[in-house]
């Protein structure tokens, strides 16, 4: 079991919330607590945005509890009805995320008051507000993971994965390999999470701001080219049984093709954190076949066969459009890459280390 920084997170301010509830002698410092568990984020920039709608949930609820208490009582009936009113008004406002809060601070002023309502209803609205706060204050001193690591890390893992899956497709299990890529699939939604994460980061110095809108342009790169190298292995999971009719050349000439993409594909991630070369001398002669040359070869295998209209060549079609595809990413991420290294010196040399999940 992982303990990741949001949970730490979580845990300081909740006792934050406690001491200063307790500190500034507020009644239930329990409910300053929960109030922090919902206002913790993951990034700043959301600490942000989350703190300005927990202050209108707050508002919302506190003032529906008063306006129904002050009217109608504090029956549980009437509890209830205030409760769909807080949450009408949180969805119309489009803060619906804000709801959790706001019915707490409903159900914390509207519980029997006893004395002083309004002073009562103060206090509780005081010791929520207090939550929220410590959550922001946590959030801001402690400075949030750095998402550009766990980003490139991830596209890296998930690239291996893909690539081992297309080099040993031959020999794996159909089963073990339709599994593979529903880990894969999912591994992808956590993947575009990251990148809206990096995304959010926001810098401290403007001058980092041009770099990090090149990076954002790179990484989305980055993203779609998995994308595109994962297309290619399920069409060739897919029609794994029409690629075996195909002639032996033409499977070698895939393969061959196939190999070539991703060993440039891994060149490109390693490249991106300097640890190959730009282009320039002594880099590797061999190149993939263009798309011209791989359609040309395609189109003449099918042309000479005794059945052009045979459903195999059209299911083989769909293979070979999707590697010219795969490599027209990687020649798109490859110019993102050489240009950004080329304009963006100081700002080149991306550390990356190894990270957990």
């Amino acid at each position: 079991m992982k303990l990741g920084a949001r949970i730490f997170k979580t845990g300081i301010a909740i006792i934050l919330a406690l001491f200063l509830a307790k500190m500034f002698g507020l009644k239930s410092p329990v409910f300053a607590g929960i109030a922090a568990i919902f206002a913790v984020q993951p990034t700043i920039y959301r600490s942000y945005l989350s703190i300005i709608e927990q202050i209108q949930g707050n508002i919302i609820g506190a003032i529906t509890a008063v306006f129904f208490v002050l009217l109608l009582g504090n029956d549980f009936l009437i509890v209830g009805l205030a409760a769909i009113i807080v949450i009408t008004i949180n969805l119309k406002l489009k803060i619906e995320n804000t709801i959790s809060l706001s019915l707490v601070t409903l159900i914390a002023i509207m519980e029997n008051p006893g004395g002083d309502f309004i002073e009562f209803a103060l206090l509780r609205f005081s010791t929520i507000m207090l939550g929220i706060l410590s959550a922001f204050i946590v959030n801001l001193v402690f400075l949030p993971p750095k998402y550009e690591n766990k980003l490139y890390y991830k596209i890296t893992k998930i690239t291996e994965e893909i690539t081992k899956w297309i080099r040993l497709r031959h020999a794996s299990e159909y089963t073990l390999l339709k599994n593979g890529i529903e880990k894969i699939k999912e591994d992808m939604i956590k993947l575009d999470q990251l990148y809206l994460m990096y995304k959010e980061e926001r810098n401290y110095f403007k001058r980092n701001d041009l770099a990090k809108s090149r990076k954002l342009v790179i990484y989305r790169q980055m993203i779609s080219a998995v994308k595109k190298s994962l297309e290619t292995l399920k069409k060739l999971h897919r029609f794994e049984n029409e690629f075996f009719e195909m002639p032996t050349s033409f499977q070698e000439v895939i393969q061959e093709q196939l190999d070539c993409l991703i060993n440039h594909h891994e060149q490109l991630l390693l490249k991106f954190i300097g640890k190959t070369r730009l282009h320039g001398e002594n880099e590797d002669p061999k190149v993939c076949l263009n798309k011209k040359e791989l359609l040309e070869l395609f189109l003449a295998l099918q042309k000479e066969s005794n059945d052009p209209e045979d459903a195999m060549f059209f299911h083989m079609m769909q293979v070979v459009s999707t590697i010219i595809e795969y490599g027209e990413q990687l020649e798109h991420l490859d110019l993102l890459i050489h240009s950004f290294q080329s304009y963006h010196k100081r700002d080149n040399e991306v550390e990356i280390e190894k990270v957990e999940e």
